[in-house]
């Protein structure tokens, strides 16, 4: 993938993720986008209560994994750079 093409995607990405922020924030969360592998693995970093919050995995399935592979299907995976401890 050219670096043209990852910052599409990249961009793309930040958009795609525009859906789930509300919901994140309500709770004093947010994601920000860190990376897209040639692999189209994107790895993401949580933000304000969601690097603490238990459920955050359960997000990072259901919501943010999810929402991302139903808009851009050539996601493969996602990834949380700072997990919470579980």
């Amino acid at each position: 993938m050219s670096e043209s093409e990852k910052q599409e995607f990249l961009s793309r990405i930040d958009q795609a993720l525009d859906d789930i922020r509300p919901h994140l924030r309500i709770d004093g969360g947010d994601v920000e986008v860190v990376d897209l592998t040639g692999s189209m693995h994107v790895r993401i970093k949580w933000r304000g209560n969601c690097q603490t919050c238990t459920m955050s995995e359960m997000t990072l399935k259901a919501g943010v994994t999810e929402s991302l592979k139903r808009q851009i299907p050539e996601i493969q995976g996602v990834e949380a750079v700072n997990a919470p401890e579980a």
